[in-house]
């Protein structure tokens, strides 16, 4: 099955299928975008007219089609996602995969019930800051890591230009929409925290849910704080590492999502390269003077996602994001949801 051609349907173009998915699937060759379910336009046909624009989801699930990728609303990710797994589709989700650990255990249950692909598009693991800090730890150049904090900061006013966020709801707030990433991230690196603690909050009048958290994972010995607000004007670092032989500092974001909302798409020569000024630095101890390296920062590529998921479908690879990775994560933001409410630790 490795020279076949993976046609794929996409469910939603908003901003995550718009920008996310489709330049990806677009770019790559051995994907074909044959069919998007949009509501009322056909922003799809726009930029890709060879495409079908459908109105009902399940016009997504016939025949010639081995691949469904739900970019909808938070909402409905668990009901279409369950039409499309019953329907013998391979199926990624858009992060969250469900608002509860039980219902994308559920999912899960149900593609291996149906012997099909079932994943989540956790594509900021594949952002390069991030895949800096992957590698820095892996190499052992910060020595035990003790100390790890992720910020994921913005500056937001009025409501939100999308209905069903500016609506909230079950699974619609901060905690689940970056929170679910930087969570995620985390987890990748250190695995299962033994407690969760946390603290939710609503800051602006305008948010229909919480709009700052502080979550914090415990380990061993490794405490990970996790943070994200809509009130920063000027963030912090992105990424603050401190291990027993060094410390990782990282401002600034990813430069993909940035440039896919300004119009560039891959494939470039210089896709997902950060500029120098972006670049972190990491400080190591050395005879009573501490010595500061620029690091430069890894190449990132959303399109690695797909990369992996065509050999995930074709020659059994393992897929990047599991399934079960998601529910984990659901896990921990449960308990954090918890521990909020109850002002404790939650041990996991």
């Amino acid at each position: 099955m490795q020279n076949k051609k993976i046609q794929v349907a996409i469910a939603g173009f908003g901003m995550s299928g718009k920008i996310f998915h489709a330049p990806f699937l677009h770019a790559d060759e051995r994907f074909a975008i044959k069919r998007v379910y949009e509501r009322a336009t056909e922003r799809a046909k726009e930029e890709y007219p060879y495409v079908e624009v459908v109105r009902d989801f399940s016009a997504l699930l016939r025949d010639d089609i081995d691949l469904v990728v739900i970019s909808t609303p938070n909402q409905t990710h668990v009901p279409f996602a369950k039409e499309a797994l019953t329907a013998g589709k391979n199926v990624v989700v858009e992060k969250p995969m469900a608002a509860t650990a039980a219902e994308a255990a559920a999912l899960c249950a149900l593609a291996r019930e149906k012997g099909v692909l079932l994943s989540v598009y956790q594509n900021r693991r594949l952002d390069g800051d991030f895949l800096t800090v992957k590698q820095l730890i892996e190499a052992g150049r910060l020595g035990e890591v003790l100390h790890y904090e992720a910020h994921f900061d913005r500056f937001v006013t009025g409501k939100s230009a999308k209905r069903w966020k500016a609506e909230g709801g079950n699974g619609v707030d901060i905690l689940y929409d970056l929170g679910v990433h930087i969570i995620d991230q985390a987890y990748a690196l250190f695995g299962m925290p033994k407690e969760v603690y946390a603290d939710l909050r609503k800051q602006r009048e305008e948010s229909a849910g919480i709009d700052n958290f502080a979550v914090i994972l415990y380990y061993d010995t490794l405490r990970a704080i996790l943070s994200a607000g809509e009130v920063v004007a000027q963030p912090g670092p992105h990424y603050m590492v401190h291990g027993r032989k060094a410390s990782f500092l990282k401002y600034g974001m990813d430069v993909q999502e940035q440039a896919l909302v300004g119009g560039a798409r891959p494939p470039m020569v210089d896709w997902g390269e950060d500029a120098p000024a972006g670049y972190g630095m990491l400080y190591t101890p050395q005879n009573g003077v501490v010595q500061a390296e620029t690091i430069k920062t890894c190449k990132g590529d959303y399109g690695g996602y797909y990369d992996n998921l065509y050999a995930a479908l074709t020659a059994n690879a393992a897929p990047l994001v599991q399934p079960e990775e998601a529910v984990a994560v659901l896990r921990i933001i449960e308990a954090a949801q918890q521990s909020d409410a109850e002002k404790r630790r939650i041990a996991l």
